[in-house]
């Protein structure tokens, strides 16, 4: 079962460290973030924890994964590379999210003891033209899953009637990338409320340079009519800062720089936030905040569960190809607005500066934030249920 996204040739390298495996395989790219979300929430409440992500073509998985997290790319559904599979990587338990459904690997995982989860089943999971119902032996693969959850009643239904049993089935909504809130230094949050207590403030997050002109044009414009109103301008990599602060300096604009001790005062019209790690600072400062990495082409955009948990409306461009399920959810929960360019940024921040306008917004982010993080912890409190009770030895694939 070759993978060009292959971590180790024998799955268990020596900076690796030992412990139980869940893997969780992907049948829809758009929800990695996602599943990798579960993994590394999973791993908070048992460290020794390790995960293997699977999908389906290496095009889907992430070039970079989290600590404690390996990727690989499934193969063909036949019993040679299914035994060898099972044997290398001796799961623990198995978190299948729904699509593709492969027979062969299935039954072999039933086979050798292995507990299996069935998360986020859709419509479009049973749309999928590789999913097998005509055989009878197809359809009891949804008998092998000890529970099973589905993203609405009709979804429920349709499983039932494609052989799940009804009492392993439980509508959840979909599975969302997590609504953690990011923490912050509190002293630096109190000090810096109150010095903004009565000032205008927006948020640039995670700018890209080819985006960072749009976001300047933006602010001169909105200054015209909101004089007091401040930028908080986060880079998207800290060493971008210095390019952004020359040319803050050429255009004139009063700006403090974080890094170096920069603190807003009264006429500051940015604050350049170029230090890592600070991001859960500065969402809770800001009441709307623009998600950058956007605007522009080839950077994908940026996570919006991150402002949506700490109570910030959302701003966002048209590029948003990663995280496309989680920006669409948002817009339709009236959380977020899409921007084009310098003029709709401009014109979104002045209307979004009405108080009444960024709380609605904001709650409904939350809400939405709060809704995924729902899903998860069910999902979560199955992971726990069936890895006490596969018991400290675990499945064993040498068959």
């Amino acid at each position: 079962m070759p993978s060009s996204r292959r971590a180790a040739a024998d799955g268990a390298s020596q900076d690796w460290a030992a412990g139980p495996l869940v893997w969780i395989h992907a049948a829809d790219a758009e929800q990695i973030a996602a599943l990798i979300q579960l993994g590394l929430r999973a791993q908070a409440l048992r460290p020794d924890l390790r995960v293997l992500l699977t999908a389906a073509e290496a095009g889907d998985l992430p070039e970079k994964l989290p600590a404690g997290m390996r990727s690989e790319v499934l193969g063909d559904d036949q019993t040679g590379q299914v035994r060898a599979f099972l044997s290398r990587w001796q799961p623990r338990l198995c978190v299948w999210q729904f699509g593709h459904l492969r027979p062969t690997l299935l039954n072999a995982a039933r086979s050798v003891g292995l507990p299996m989860l069935l998360i986020d089943a859709d419509e479009l999971g049973f749309q999928e033209h590789r999913l097998p119902w005509r055989r009878r032996s197809d359809r009891l693969m949804l008998g092998h899953f000890s529970a099973i959850f589905a993203n609405s009643a009709n979804v429920a239904r349709t499983l039932v009637r494609n052989g799940a049993d009804p009492d392993r089935v439980e509508v959840t909504g979909p599975l969302q990338e997590g609504g953690a809130a990011l923490p912050c230094n509190e002293d630096d949050r109190a000090d810096l409320s109150e010095t903004l207590a009565i000032r205008p403030v927006w948020l640039a997050a995670m700018v890209q340079p080819d985006e960072f002109p749009t976001v300047i044009e933006a602010h001169r414009q909105a200054l015209r009519v909101a004089h007091r109103l401040m930028l908080i301008l986060v880079p998207n990599r800290p060493e971008d800062g210095a390019a952004m602060i020359a040319s803050l300096r050429d255009q004139g604009l009063r700006h403090v720089v974080w890094s170096e001790g920069g603190l807003p005062e009264e006429t500051t019209q940015v604050l350049v936030a170029d230090t890592y790690g600070e991001l859960g600072l500065w969402y809770r400062l800001a009441p709307l905040t623009f998600m950058g990495s956007s605007l522009t082409a080839g950077h994908g955009g940026r996570d919006p569960y991150e402002p949506a948990a700490l109570g910030s409306a959302i701003l966002y461009g048209p590029n948003v190809g990663r995280h496309l399920r989680s920006y669409s959810r948002f817009a339709k929960a009236g959380a977020a607005r899409m921007v084009r360019d310098a003029s709709s940024l401009s014109n979104a921040v002045l209307r979004m500066n009405a108080p009444d306008q960024a709380a609605a917004m904001a709650q409904a982010a939350w809400e939405v934030a709060t809704e995924g993080a729902e899903v998860t912890d069910k999902v979560l409190e199955q992971i726990e249920d069936l890895l006490d009770r596969a018991g400290a030895g675990g499945p064993h694939a040498d068959a």
